[in-house]
């Protein structure tokens, strides 16, 4: 299952995603979505988890828990639409 992260702390990383969700079950992908010009955290993510269950589990757990000093948002994405494109090269800005 696809799950939309929102209201992100820019500092936030892929590694933290996998890591939070991780701990519901097997996370097979983590996106933080970057602007292309600037490289910075746009405030939301995708995070993929292999087990539809343990992503309901995660989703109700997660949503509106405070992480980074944010309260998250977090329920199953919305299918992509033709010719979205989700970047997941993390590049240099998603190091440190």
């Amino acid at each position: 299952m696809n799950i939309y992260v929102g209201n992100l702390a820019w500092k936030v990383k892929k590694q933290d995603l996998e890591e939070l969700f991780g701990h519901f079950g097997e996370v097979t992908r983590a996106v933080v979505v970057r602007d292309k010009a600037t490289r910075r955290s746009k405030g939301f993510a995708f995070v993929e988890m292999s087990d539809d269950d343990a992503a309901r589990d995660a989703i109700s757990h997660l949503n509106n828990t405070v992480f980074h000093e944010r309260a998250l948002m977090v329920n199953e994405a919305n299918p992509r639409k033709e010719g979205d494109v989700l970047e997941d090269d993390p590049g240099p800005a998603e190091e440190g």
